[in-house]
Order: structure tokens, then C-alpha cells, then sequence
């Protein structure tokens, strides 16, 4: 009779009366003997896997089917906390069983979120944000990759992470979480706040591409929902890049986050603030410099761009910086930056463009007589765009004479018969733009290039009298002597 009547009380009931039961890390009740102490010696063989939930009535077991609406938020608490035991997948043959159950919980809380669930209350955001946690954060092994910079090798090939399948799941529940309309963002934010932000940013620097694009979509998306959290997340990111650029130059997820601070500058009003300029002088112009810049050139091209689209002034500023970091020993940076310049020129306006035409130029100019083909190739591959002829055409009397003598050497001795060709249809189209200039550009060239040849001439007799009057000279304790080429052939 007693145990009928002790087995129709409440399990929490049970649960406070039982004196010894211990806590484990993961808030799990077991009896001191290491036994779980509120189990039913009938329960299912999955809940003998995980530990149990202190949610009375909810059995994580359990369907969301099976359970009454009042209770499915219980069960949700209790699958989540069920899911906080984390696994070691080096080891594939290793807890292979709860493995599996983890994972099939996971897809039962995705398919919760897919099916519209009730407003989540203060204990179930608790719960979400611990769980993510709890299987998220991690800190990486130092000396990650330690031989490439930042994915500089393009011959590398990604590391993918062995806990992907939860891992994935994980992700993809705390997105559907984060974007859920029963999700209320000033009840959130005591739970997703500086220091989650701060934690789901070093995840960036992971290996695995595939959790560097949830991650991506993840914060793009606690950005756009938590309004009072934009700002500290543009100045943690500023801070990576700041990091990135001027310390270690190592951070696996620089595009990334180029990519969402992409589509964040297309939604900043005009005028823009002094904070988003500071940003584009102080962060993204120096990321030009690092040598592994191609790993993330095209977002960090667009970023730019977006700047320049919203302010146009802007534009002289930021090929001031272009011109401070030009690669002048790295080829491959040089036909990138070249690339980028053509997409700021077409967005420049005159004003703009007139403040910095002319150390411009002179950078194209001495990309034009580059002996790599492809950076002389792409500095005349300029003059097909219409708009920066428009622009050459309007300030001809001034750049013209800055870039005549570069087209002239390549027209007269370059290597490249694509590139020489190349030079002499641009000549022919300055040619055209302005013939009396054109020619008066010529015949100053010519008299430039004979008075260098003269004074190399000169120098070239000066330095030979020095020598001969050097070995007229007789050897005297430790005076240097300059031994002539005729000298040291009979010394030999």
C-alpha cells in the first residue's frame, strides 16, 4: 500500500525528500552511489544516456507530439539540457550510441523551431543560450596551421572538424532561435550579450569553411536583431582587424566578417557618422596590407566601394591609402590593387578625382613599365574604360605629361610584345586626345632622355678618371685602394 501511494507522488516531490542525491557538472541529479536517483527503473533506454532534467514532467524521451501545448516548453528545456554533454570525435568508435541519441535529439529541437513553437519564456532562452555554449565555444590549439598566414597557401586544403554533425545542428537551431518571432529581443539580451558576442567572434578563426558561413549568417542575424548590441559588435570586429593587421596577421575568418560588414554599410544613413569613416581609414585600408589580402580582396573591394557609393569624398581618402600600402615587390597584390582602383575610379567625381590625379597617375605609370607583364597589362587595360578616359581627357594639360614617358620607354624597349602593343594604342589614343600636347610631350622626352644620357656619360668619365688616378696612387699602411678590372686580371 505504501508504495502505491509513494508511487503517485510528483517526481520533484521524490526528488526533494531523496537526502542523498548529488549534483553532477551538467546539473544532473544522481545518488551518491553514482546511479541516477529519480529514474523509474522503467524508463526509456535513451534517457539512461543523458542525465536527467530538473523540469517536473518532463521526460526528454518524450515526443513533442506526445505532450500537452502547456508542457512542450518543459520538454524543450529538458531536450536542451539533455544536449549539454559534449563528446570527443577523435575517437569515432567512442560513445558511438549517445552519439547518435545527441543527434537525434538535436534534429527533434530543430524541427520544434520549424513548427512555430509558443513564446519562449526567460528559462527557455537561459537554456538555449547554455546549450549553444556549452557545445560552441571552444578555444583553439595554439600554433593552429602555424606555417601559412592566415590561409596565405592557397594550396592548403581546409580542415573540417569531426563534430560537424552536432556542430551543424547546433548552428542551425541557434539561428532559428535568434531569428524566431517568439524570440523577445529585450529578453534576450541578457543572455546574448557582450561576452557571447565576444566568444561566437573567436570562432571565426576556425579552419572548418563550413562553420565559418554559420557563423557569417549567425551574427549577421544577432546584428540585425538586437539593435542595442550594433555597436559593441562593429567595435569587437574593428578590434579583430586591428589585431589581424598590426600583431599577428593570422585570422581564418577576416572574409567572413568582411562579408557582413558588407551588407551593414548599405544600411548606414547619410550623413555618415564619424565612427563608420574612422573605421574605413583606421581598418579597412590598412587590411590592404598584409600579404595575404587575396584570401579576402573582394569583400574587403566591396566594403570599400559601399563607403564610396554612400559618400563619393571619401574617394581621394581612400586612394591616398592605396597609394601608402601599394605592394611594390608583389606582383600579384599590385593586378588586385589596379583592380580595385578602376572600381573607385568609376564612382570618383571630378572634384575628387583632381586632388590625387597626379601621384595617381605617377603610381600607373610606373605599373606601365613594370617587367611583370600582367601588372603592365592591367595598368593599360585602364584606358578601356570610358570613364577614366573621360576623366584623363578633362585633365589632359596635366596628365599627359605625367604619363607620356612611361608609354614611350614600353614603346621603345618593353619585353612583351602584348604589352608593347598595348602602349602604342594608348600613345595613339593621346595621340588623338590632344595632338599639339602629344607633341610637345614627345619633344620634351627627347630632350629629358638626351640629357640623362649626357650626364651618365659624365659620370661614367668621371668615375674612370678616379680609377686611374686611384692606381697611380702608391699603398700606404691601411688606405683602401680601388683595384681597376685591368689590376685584378694580373693579380690573378
Amino acid at each position: 500500500m505504501l508504495k502505491q501511494i509513494l508511487s503517485r507522488l510528483p517526481r520533484k516531490a521524490l526528488k526533494a525528500e531523496s537526502g542523498d542525491l548529488v549534483r553532477t557538472d551538467t546539473g544532473t541529479p544522481r545518488s551518491s552511489s553514482g546511479s541516477p536517483g529519480s529514474r523509474p527503473t522503467s524508463a526509456k533506454k535513451t534517457s539512461s544516456v543523458f542525465p536527467t532534467n530538473a523540469v517536473a514532467g518532463a521526460e526528454p524521451s518524450a515526443a513533442f507530439n506526445d505532450v500537452p501545448i502547456a508542457e512542450k516548453l518543459n520538454l524543450f528545456v529538458s531536450k536542451l539540457n539533455l544536449c549539454c554533454t559534449v563528446f570527443d570525435f577523435n575517437d569515432p568508435s567512442k560513445n558511438s550510441i549517445e552519439k547518435d541519441v545527441k543527434r537525434q535529439t538535436l534534429i527533434e529541437l530543430v524541427d520544434f523551431m520549424v513548427s512555430g513553437p509558443p513564446r519562449f519564456t526567460e528559462p527557455v532562452i537561459a537554456a538555449m543560450c547554455k546549450m549553444c555554449a556549452t557545445n560552441l565555444f571552444r578555444v583553439f590549439p595554439p600554433n593552429y596551421r602555424s606555417n601559412s598566414l592566415g590561409g596565405e597557401n592557397d594550396d592548403d586544403e581546409p580542415t573540417f572538424n569531426p563534430a560537424w554533425s552536432h556542430l551543424q545542428l547546433v548552428y542551425d537551431l541557434l539561428l532559428k532561435f535568434v531569428t524566431s518571432s517568439c524570440l523577445d529581443a529585450k529578453v534576450a539580451k541578457k543572455y546574448i550579450d557582450h561576452s557571447f558576442i565576444l566568444r561566437l567572434l573567436d570562432l571565426f578563426d576556425t579552419e572548418d569553411p563550413r562553420e565559418r558561413e554559420c557563423l557569417k549568417t549567425v551574427l549577421h542575424r544577432i546584428y540585425g536583431k538586437f539593435m542595442v548590441h550594433r555597436p559593441f559588435i562593429r567595435k569587437s570586429m574593428s578590434n579583430i582587424f586591428y589585431r589581424f593587421v598590426f600583431e599577428t596577421e593570422r585570422n581564418n575568418g577576416i572574409a567572413e566578417m568582411l562579408e557582413i560588414f558588407g551588407s551593414v554599410i548599405s544600411g548606414f544613413a547619410l550623413p555618415l557618422k564619424e565612427e563608420h569613416k574612422i573605421f574605413l581609414w583606421r581598418a579597412l585600408i590598412p587590411l590592404h596590407k598584409p600579404k595575404s589580402v587575396g584570401v579576402y580582396f573582394q569583400q574587403l573591394s566591396y566594403c570599400v566601394t559601399q563607403f564610396i557609393e554612400k559618400e563619393p569624398k571619401l574617394a581621394s581618402s581612400v586612394i591616398k591609402g592605396l597609394l601608402r600600402y601599394w605592394p611594390i615587390t608583389n606582383s600579384q597584390k599590385e593586378v588586385m590593387f589596379l583592380g580595385e582602383l578602376e572600381e573607385i575610379l568609376e564612382a570618383i567625381n571630378m572634384v575628387e578625382f583632381q586632388k590625387i590625379m597626379v601621384p595617381l597617375f605617377w603610381r600607373i605609370g610606373c605599373c606601365i613599365n613594370s617587367f611583370h607583364f600582367q601588372v603592365a597589362e592591367r595598368a593599360l587595360f585602364l584606358w578601356n574604360n570610358d570613364q577614366i578616359v573621360n576623366l584623363i581627357a578633362h585633365n589632359r594639360q596635366v596628365l599627359i605629361p605625367v604619363i607620356f614617358p612611361a608609354l614611350e620607354r614600353n614603346a621603345q624597349s618593353h619585353w612583351n610584345q602584348a604589352v608593347l602593343n598595348l602602349s602604342l594604342n594608348v600613345r595613339k589614343m593621346l595621340s588623338e586626345m590632344d595632338d599639339e600636347l602629344f607633341l610637345a610631350c614627345h619633344a620634351r622626352f627627347k630632350e629629358e632622355e638626351s640629357r640623362l644620357s649626357l650626364e651618365a656619360q659624365k659620370r661614367k668619365e668621371k668615375w674612370e678618371q678616379l680609377e686611374n688616378e686611384a692606381s697611380l696612387q702608391p699603398v700606404s699602411g691601411n688606405t683602401a685602394v680601388l683595384v681597376t678590372p685591368l689590376a685584378t686580371s694580373i693579380t690573378c
